[in-house]
């Protein structure tokens, strides 16, 4: 039987725990031969050494198992190193058609706290981390399509957070990021679409070393059953968008978590005000606004735990 992904190649950030770890196996179990990138470092907010030692255990995971894959030590927000992570996929297994982008670290803080130094941290590594490898990625499709190849398999999984679509107050930084990578992944949907690549992004709920607190007050599973927050829920939907059946799959947004996929829809107006004159004055706007926003419950907005299907016990 043919596998989903046989004779494909992936990149896989972060992939030496958590979410990229279950991603980077579920890829080489379609088929796929991965490069499994990390850097390393232990503090989830990307402090300690720098270690071979996660993105090797995951590489031997997948050759143990019957599959082909490398490991890559390195940080993809530093742009050389992204170009030298598309470089080893294409030298290793001849092309790049799949490209996770996972790599994260968080440094959380109410905004008034937060200094300089967390603000740039948390945006370097998510949002820079996602352009460089995308930018790399992008230039090699881009260069098959135009030395004629009429076939070019290109896929791009982003991975945000409903931290941009709920509102997180203790990450503002993170929220930034997150929802920044969606607006990378709009855009450059519809810049790669002609050369046959697709780019989506994903909100994953998983337990991880990253996520530790944010869930300590939900659920536990019962013996024997499968948390409801673990990142296998996450891998299949990254299998999926990495697949030849998803080539109608573009520019999308996609909650996953706990045996649940919601696609989330571009934002609608939901409500219009013209003026009655040639421009808006203050009074009006005041007439207009006021009334509206005061007829809506109080407080509504988004709730995390509306959006994610999950209770505090």
């Amino acid at each position: 039987m043919t596998l989903p992904l046989e004779g494909l190649s992936a990149i896989v950030t972060g992939a030496g725990r958590g979410l990229g770890r279950a991603e980077a196996l579920e890829l080489a179990r379609l088929g796929a031969a991965v490069v499994v990138n990390d850097y390393g470092q232990p503090g989830r907010d990307g402090s300690g050494e720098a270690s071979a030692a996660p993105a090797e255990e995951v590489a031997a995971e997948i050759r143990a198992g019957g599959g082909r894959a490398v490991a890559h030590l390195g940080d993809v927000a530093d742009f050389e190193t992204a170009r030298g992570l598309v470089d080893l996929a294409v030298r290793e297994f001849g092309k790049l058609d799949v490209l996770v982008n996972n790599a994260g670290i968080l440094r959380d803080r109410m905004v008034f706290s937060m200094t300089e130094d967390e603000w740039d941290a948390v945006i370097r590594v998510h949002l820079k981390g996602h352009f460089n490898t995308t930018h790399f990625a992008a230039v090699h499709w881009r260069g098959r399509a135009k030395a004629g190849e009429t076939s070019v398999h290109g896929r791009i999984v982003n991975t945000s957070s409903e931290a941009f679509l709920a509102g997180s107050a203790g990450q503002p930084n993170y929220a930034a990021a997150k929802g920044g990578i969606v607006g990378l992944t709009t855009s450059t949907a519809l810049a790669l679409a002609k050369y046959g690549v697709t780019v989506n992004a994903i909100c994953p709920r998983a337990r991880t070393r990253m996520t530790e607190d944010v869930f300590a007050g939900f659920a536990e599973p019962g013996a024997g059953e499968l948390d409801p927050l673990s990142p296998e829920h996450v891998a299949p939907l990254v299998g999926y968008l990495a697949s030849p059946a998803a080539a109608g799959v573009n520019g999308q947004l996609l909650v996953v978590h706990g045996g649940m996929v919601a696609v989330v829809d571009r934002p609608k107006v939901a409500a219009k005000f013209d003026t009655a004159k040639a421009a808006f004055t203050y009074e009006e706007l005041d007439s207009l606004l006021t009334p509206h926003y005061a007829a809506r419950p109080a407080g509504e907005t988004f709730a995390a735990t509306e959006i994610l299907g999950l209770k505090h016990e």
